[in-house]
């Protein structure tokens, strides 16, 4: 019997998906994204470097072609100066770091018969131990064979892992390359994903902030970077320390990795100035130098150039940090400050994720703004 015309049917039930199944699949998604993360490192970490690299140097870019110079010229060009620049500054290093890594043994010597006063107590506690461990060990199944498995020697560590450095860099530079000569091409089959003027104008608008502002911070930050890295290195330099290029170009590395990098610097630096200086007076000159230069740009010209917007809770900073080095080791813990910095943009420029950005951001960061 079919229905008369006056009766209306009934409304199929639309079927949602409740919040519990929602934050369910999100976290099966989470935990697979960082499993591919982690399995997938050789393809997702140069990858990511290459993004970097082409979001830093984009200005530089979009300048010369307004000036006329196209831009696959232009990306040719700063890539190219890119490789020469970390190809000279990995084959001027390259000696220090073999001799440094040779002479470690005998700089924890030295380092311990200067500091043999103050850890005097504590080195007989810590002989005191070993005796106890090496009784129990021999009162304890004497019969028992210990298996030492064999590893590779150093050589060949050092071998693979230069391997590995190099295809990582080839591979950067070569995406980041054609993503700079690329132009505009990727903001075009963007906004054509979009059906209403309204929506690709909200889009390309929303993509030129976020790429303008984190290619601002990437610039801006690596220029400080050198610039901590050079007064490093000249102090060191003029103290009389040994390897001084090496600790600048450390120290400006390091600094991309706040709080923990500076004082995994400045230990650095003080350890080779116990073992290098006669006095500890003297050796304390250098390490004070680089507090004070890292003082002078965290707290004064960092937050000046940049401003406030973009300065960044200092929990989320160290959980990224701990994240992102147990993921991708040392290239990980460089990119996790960059990361985080992407994800506050990105989440500032949508409602629905501004309680996000407001979270990684500083305490005072709403107060500024306002």
């Amino acid at each position: 019997m079919s229905p008369s015309p006056d009766e209306t049917p009934e409304p199929t039930p639309v079927v949602r998906p409740s919040r519990s199944l929602f934050g369910v699949l999100l976290g099966i998604f989470l935990i697979l994204l960082v499993y591919a993360l982690y399995f997938a490192k050789d393809f997702f970490l140069p990858v990511v470097l290459a993004f970097m690299l082409a979001l830093t140097l984009s200005p530089i870019v979009r300048s010369l072609a307004w000036r006329g110079i196209p831009a696959p010229l232009s990306a040719t060009l700063l890539v190219f100066l890119s490789f020469c620049g970390v190809a000279v500054i990995g084959f001027v290093l390259s000696g220090p770091v073999v001799a440094l890594v040779e002479d470690a043994p005998n700089i924890g010597r030295q380092l311990q018969n200067r500091l043999a006063e103050i850890e005097g107590p504590l080195s007989r506690i810590m002989q005191a131990g070993d005796q106890i461990e090496s009784v129990t060990e021999s009162a304890s199944e004497p019969d028992v064979q210990k298996v030492v498995i064999a590893q590779p020697g150093i050589v060949s560590r050092a071998a693979g892992n230069l391997l590995s450095v190099g295809t990582t860099v080839a591979i950067m530079l070569v995406l980041s390359l054609f993503l700079l000569a690329s132009g505009s091409m990727f903001y075009e089959k963007l906004v054509q994903t979009f059906d209403l003027m309204s929506d690709k104008k909200r889009a390309l608008r929303i993509v030129y902030d976020v790429e303008r502002e984190i290619s601002r911070y990437l610039l801006t930050v690596a220029l400080i970077n050198a610039g901590l890295g050079f007064a490093v290195g000249m102090s060191c330099w003029l103290l009389g320390l040994p390897n001084a290029l090496l600790w600048g170009v450390a120290a400006a590395l390091l600094n991309f990795l706040p709080y923990v990098g500076s004082l995994i610097g400045i230990v650095l630096v003080s350890v080779i100035s116990i073992v290098t200086f006669d006095t500890l007076s003297a050796a304390a000159l250098a390490p004070l130098l680089y507090v004070g230069f890292t003082v002078l740009e965290g707290q004064f010209i960092t937050p000046l150039i940049l401003g406030r917007r973009l300065e960044l809770n200092a929990v989320a900073i160290f959980i990224a940090i701990a994240f992102w080095s147990w993921l991708w080791g040392f290239a990980g813990a460089l990119l996790a400050v960059p990361i985080l910095v992407i994800a506050k943009v990105f989440c500032d420029h949508f409602e629905g994720l501004s309680s996000i950005g407001n979270f990684l951001g500083a305490q005072d960061a709403r107060e500024t703004a306002e």
